[in-house]
């Protein structure tokens, strides 16, 4: 191309980009110009309405704060009226109140008025009357002379001898009448005396709070599960013969859940074998060797327990001194029962008494409660020695250096000896008055065993029968027959003469209900 045409194009280009240029600066600032005035005109805008929103607002807060005003000043208003009302209001009862007094007062004052004219009446009668009497008094001061002269030219006497004649009678009848009251005063120190000994027996019994319980030939042990049952009689019966053999009692084991009863008579056994069998279900390891351990262990638990229950009774009760021969057979007494009452129990109870009863009277408490505790000390040895629990208890007592009146005291309780003491006699008295007061020996739980023993022994007399348990205190008896003896057919008539034969044998409260169980077991082993 040519140079020329070449430059002339580009002066072209720049003027026109130049006028480009210049153009579109010119549109800009235009625009600018017509958004400022238009920004102008919106803020005018706004400014003026949010001057009038703020002169709305002004005219409304002026006209709350003028209606805020009024109310606060009819609010005053009506405070005011009711305040200036229950002020009249105390006013006028104030001025009734006035009034009534004033009436009050006006009718006090004529009473006054009133009761002073009467006592000036009064004031003139009492001075006529005492005028009267005044002249009465003399006249019979007269009369009196008179007389006095007349009864002594009458009786031969003076004024004087009469009065010691008078003197010497009224000694006379003084004497005789305190003969008759000293006769009085003994007769009633006589019942004085029956009545404060009651007076002190009750006192002793009141300050007596012992329990009585009953004893019982069964304790059950609680098992975590019927399984145990199987381990306590082990393979073919092998713990439970060696733990029978072991403890000396009878170990039942019935369809009771979760629980095995241990029956003996000797309440130490049983005590031993309950503690052993808890023991042997708490640890699991349940055999012959293991068994044998526990009973001895067991069997020495109970024996520190007897000396602890023997010293804890010789401290209840005061007692210091005894021989430890003798605190083993006070504690033993925990495990002896007469009637139902347990004999330590009933020892510490006497032992109260006596010790109560000997301070009222002034005797030796100490000595009193000594022979109280130990007065049934043989009936602990009576199982095991020929003779009765007197005579035991004197030789135990004698043996161990007890007190002659100590000694006393437990040969005489029962009057197989002469009371050397008074203090023998109120340990016999202690003793009666605790065993028998209401709810201290219990006949009716002889008879309770009686008649379970009934029971079972008239199930028992049947052909067939292997086994006869008396549960829920006598008002179920559950028979176990051998199955080779009786059949189905047979459980039937069983039972029902088993019941006709307590109807008639026995008495009984409620009813009895007579199960007959028959079990036919099939049993194989495999090998």
């Amino acid at each position: 191309m040519d140079p020329i045409y070449l430059a002339a194009s580009g002066v072209a280009v720049v003027v026109a980009s130049a006028a480009f240029f210049f153009l579109g600066t010119r549109q800009g600032r235009s625009a600018e110009v017509r958004r400022l005035a238009a920004s102008k005109s919106s803020a005018e805008e706004t400014a003026r309405r949010i001057l009038a929103d703020a002169e709305r607002e002004a005219e409304s807060a002026r006209k709350a704060a003028v209606i805020a005003g009024k109310e606060e000043q009819i609010k005053l208003r009506e405070a005011w009226e009711a305040e200036a009302r229950h002020r009249r209001e105390e006013i006028e009862r104030e001025e009734r109140r006035l009034d009534e007094q004033e009436t009050q007062l006006e009718r006090k004052l004529e009473l006054v008025e009133n009761r002073e004219k009467d006592l000036g009446k009064r004031a003139s009668e009492l001075g006529r009357r005492e005028k009267f009497v005044g002249e009465r008094e003399q006249e019979l001061e007269k009369l009196a002379s008179e007389e006095r002269r007349r009864l002594e030219a009458l009786a031969g006497l003076s004024q004087e001898e009469a009065k010691a004649e008078l003197i010497q009678r009224m000694e006379a009848q003084a004497e005789a009448d305190a003969a008759n009251r000293i006769r009085e005063i003994r007769e009633t120190a006589k019942r004085d005396a029956e009545r404060e000994a009651k007076k002190i027996v009750a006192l002793a019994v009141q300050r007596i709070a012992s329990e009585h319980t009953s004893e019982i030939s069964v304790a059950a042990v609680s098992l975590p599960s019927d399984e145990m049952k199987g381990r306590i009689i082990g393979r073919e019966g092998r713990n439970i013969r060696a733990f029978e053999l072991a403890t000396g009692v009878d170990v039942v084991i019935d369809d009771t859940p979760d629980t095995v009863v241990v029956s003996c008579f000797d309440p130490v056994r049983r005590e031993i074998a309950r503690l052993a069998l808890e023991k042997l279900v708490a640890d699991g390891r349940i055999h012959p060797g293991r068994i044998e351990e526990v009973v001895a262990k067991s069997k020495k638990e109970v024996e520190s327990q007897i000396v602890e229950l023997g010293e804890r009774a010789a401290y209840e009760t005061g007692i210091h001194g005894l021989h430890p021969e003798l605190i083993k057979l006070i504690g033993r007494m925990k495990y002896r029962t007469s009637y139902g009452q347990n004999i330590l129990d009933h020892s510490k109870e006497v032992a109260h008494l006596a010790g109560i009863m000997a301070a009222e009277l002034g005797l030796d408490a100490t000595m009193a409660k000594r022979g109280a505790l130990l007065h049934d000390i043989g009936k602990v040895l009576t199982h095991e020695h020929e003779g009765t629990h007197v005579q035991l208890g004197v030789e135990v007592a004698t043996k161990y250096g007890e007190h002659p009146l100590v000694v006393n005291c437990i040969a005489a309780h029962h009057d197989d000896v002469p009371h050397e003491s008074e203090v023998s006699v109120l340990v016999q008295a202690a003793d009666a008055i605790s065993g028998s007061r209401p709810g201290a020996r219990r006949e009716a739980f002889e008879t309770y065993v009686k008649r379970l023993e009934g029971i079972e022994k008239i199930a028992s007399s049947y052909r067939g029968v292997d086994k006869v348990y008396a549960i829920q205190a006598g008002r179920e008896v559950r028979v176990l027959v051998t199955p080779e003896d009786v059949d189905d057919a047979r459980m039937t008539s069983l039972s029902d003469e088993i019941a006709r034969r307590i109807e008639s044998e026995l008495q009984y409260p409620g009813q009895i209900k007579v199960v007959v169980i028959r079990e036919t077991r099939a049993v194989d082993f495999a090998r």
